[in-house]
């Protein structure tokens, strides 16, 4: 390597990594360490002077060094800055001129007129052709949305990039056409692949959609399906309560039991005998109220032919029809499957009887948890005024 390459490098190293914008994700030191790299690979197979060589790789080099200064016009800048620092170490002015030449080759549609300005072109978009071409391209896309000079989406990104393949580029270079342009074609394969794939995915997405708002049933089913699964939910979670207080007025009564009234026989406990009957009494009607509102209703479960083509029963509570032979269950479901009304009418009747049933549980677990509620309190003062008035200690003072 010639010493003016040396300077160079060393030059373009620091400078793109303490003066260039970090926003600069693709257009960076690591962008042209591999278009150098790259044109290296293409000078090995082409014929140019060693001379022409130096102008190239200088140039390479050189040719993005303008971000610097921003990304407008960055080739004209870049022109500015390899002009100052070759002037710096007293490059000559032709080729300066070259120099320069090969820089503003690197313009977006510009066409090369030499194999100098086809090496470099072909070496600034040798990515194209890389297994690493899809990383770099979505560094590509971040830098242009951080820099706020466009914005793209996945899908208009990559129908930016097929356009580009497809109508913008060309490897000039045998050497690029044969090494990368494999490559090329497989990226190009790749991006097309997932547009075909985004576009089977929509076309599914709209057939969904389009089935659904021409489906209405599918959102009566979907009420029926909510309203149901919430009105059983409702159901457990009565049946969950009265539980709770089964349980525990159980326990209360246990102790009353077996704690409390073997000592009402005491002649000296006798005080207790009211508090601990008021005790006992809301205990057993809080249980009973519980028990009523588990309690299940008994039905007949038997229908007849007329209930079913007047449709006035509902084949989907088991109430109805436990009674009743196979053959004639099947039967009735047959002729209910035939009828869309008919469905919808017993989905509505369940609905409308489990909530008469929901109505029933919580209403009966509201006066439970009342009586309860007052029975504890009751039985509470009643205590207290039985030990006030009524006590041992009360007996002794009146003795």
């Amino acid at each position: 390597m010639s010493e003016i390459l040396e300077k160079t490098e060393e030059f373009v190293t620091d400078l793109l990594s303490n003066q260039l914008d970090p926003k600069y994700l693709y257009h960076n030191l690591r962008h042209t360490q591999r278009v150098v790299k790259s044109t290296k690979e293409l000078l090995n197979s082409n014929n140019l002077g060693s001379k022409e060589q130096e102008i190239l790789l200088l140039a390479t080099w050189l040719h993005d060094t303008g971000y610097t200064r921003g990304s407008a016009n960055h080739e004209e800048k870049s022109c500015e800055i390899a002009r100052e620092f070759l002037e710096e170490q007293q490059y000559e002015k032709e080729a300066q001129e070259d120099i320069c030449n090969l820089i503003m080759a690197t313009k977006r549609f510009y066409e090369p007129q030499n194999l100098a300005e086809e090496i470099i072109r072909d070496a600034d978009a040798s990515h194209l052709g890389k297994s690493t071409y899809h990383e770099t391209s979505a560094y590509l896309r971040e830098e242009l949305k951080l820099l706020d000079i466009k914005t793209y989406g996945e899908k208009a990104w990559r129908n930016a990039n097929i356009e580009m393949f497809e109508k913008e580029h060309r490897f000039y270079t045998p050497y690029a056409q044969e090494q990368w342009g494999p490559g090329k074609e497989k990226n190009l394969k790749q991006l097309l692949k997932d547009k075909k794939t985004e576009k089977e995915i929509a076309k599914k997405e709209a057939l969904k959609a389009k089935y659904k708002s021409e489906s209405p049933d599918r959102g009566i089913q979907t009420l029926f399906r909510v309203t149901l699964k919430n009105h059983l939910t409702l159901s457990d979670i009565a049946d969950t309560k009265a539980n709770i207080l089964l349980s525990v007025n159980a326990i209360i009564l246990s102790i009353a039991i077996s704690n409390l009234i073997p000592k009402l026989d005491n002649p000296s406990n006798q005080y207790l005998i009211y508090p601990t009957a008021i005790f006992i009494f809301f205990s057993v009607v809080s249980m009973i109220l519980a028990v009523l509102a588990t309690r299940p209703n008994v039905t007949s479960g038997k229908f007849t032919k007329e209930d079913v083509m007047n449709k006035k029963v509902n084949l989907l509570f088991f109430g109805n029809f436990h009674k009743m032979k196979l053959d004639e269950y099947e039967w009735a479901i047959t002729e209910l499957v035939k009828d869309k009304d008919y469905i919808y009418s017993s989905l509505t009747k369940d609905l409308y009887f489990l909530g008469l049933v929901l109505n029933r549980k919580y209403k009966i677990l509201r006066y439970t948890y009342t009586i309860f509620i007052i029975g504890i309190i009751v039985s509470v003062v009643a205590f207290a005024i039985a030990f006030r008035y009524f006590g041992p200690e009360r007996e002794l003072l009146g003795g």
